[in-house]
């Protein structure tokens, strides 16, 4: 579980995040929002790129933001990018190996666990491809696979199906359910494809301008008139 209590970001006058309170529980959270709302903010937060100016956060009963930025990898947090991060020119193979390599995994079962994080995505046949001849498709597979190798404890997906066709994105949300009960890390999914976050959520939290104004089943969430309103734009202080 990741608890997060009064967390506010402040970048001079702008207020990416304005004292979010919110609880995610284990299996596939989504965290969704207009653009600008604060979403990316809330995992650099998370991955220690932003330090808050006030609030808490704490994951599994640790004081996450206590831990230094350089740790919490090894602690178990993982996240992808809304940019590629893996390496064009090195195999598929030796991208996941780096991560875990850096997260600290068992030298002993290393190359195992690698093999299992490239299989669990399907990407076995191309293990030993560059990562700079695959397809799109397949390099979003490569994140997800560094992202699950090892002993993740907690996954931040930063829209992971941008720009993928829907047979693909299908794909996608599979293993993305299937993560949380075969690796047992939690996963907060970013994305601004609804199906997708249907298809993997059973809890969904809205922010807007950095407040949350809406969570609870995906469902009931995505129905709310104010979230509604939100990704309309029209959406009127009270």
């Amino acid at each position: 579980m990741i608890e997060v209590e009064e967390l506010t970001v402040r970048f001079g006058g702008v207020v990416p995040i304005d004292a979010m309170t919110l609880d995610f529980d284990a299996g596939t959270c989504g965290l969704i929002g207009p653009n600008g709302a604060g979403k990316t903010t809330f995992f650099n937060v998370l991955s220690g790129f932003v330090r808050p100016s006030a609030g808490r956060v704490h994951a599994f009963g640790e004081d996450l933001l206590a831990i230094p930025d350089f740790r919490r990898p090894r602690w178990g947090l993982r996240r992808t990018f809304q940019t590629e991060q893996a390496i064009a020119e090195l195999s598929v193979f030796d991208n996941v190996l780096l991560v875990h390599e850096h997260t600290g995994g068992d030298r002993a079962t290393r190359r195992d666990e690698v093999s299992e994080a490239i299989g669990f995505t399907g990407l076995s046949d191309v293990a030993h491809r560059l990562v700079g001849g695959l397809g799109a498709a397949q390099r979003r597979l490569v994140e997800m696979a560094r992202a699950v190798v090892g002993r993740p404890r907690v996954i931040l997906f930063d829209e992971p199906g941008a720009g993928l066709p829907d047979d693909e994105t299908a794909l996608l949300a599979d293993l993305i359910r299937r993560i949380p009960e075969e690796t047992g890390a939690l996963v907060v999914l970013v994305d601004h494809d609804m199906s997708l976050v249907s298809a993997c959520c059973k809890t969904t939290a809205v922010l807007d301008f950095g407040k949350l104004i809406a969570s609870g089943p995906t469902a009931e969430v995505l129905r709310n008139p104010h979230v509604v309103r939100a990704y309309l734009g029209t959406e009127e202080e009270v």
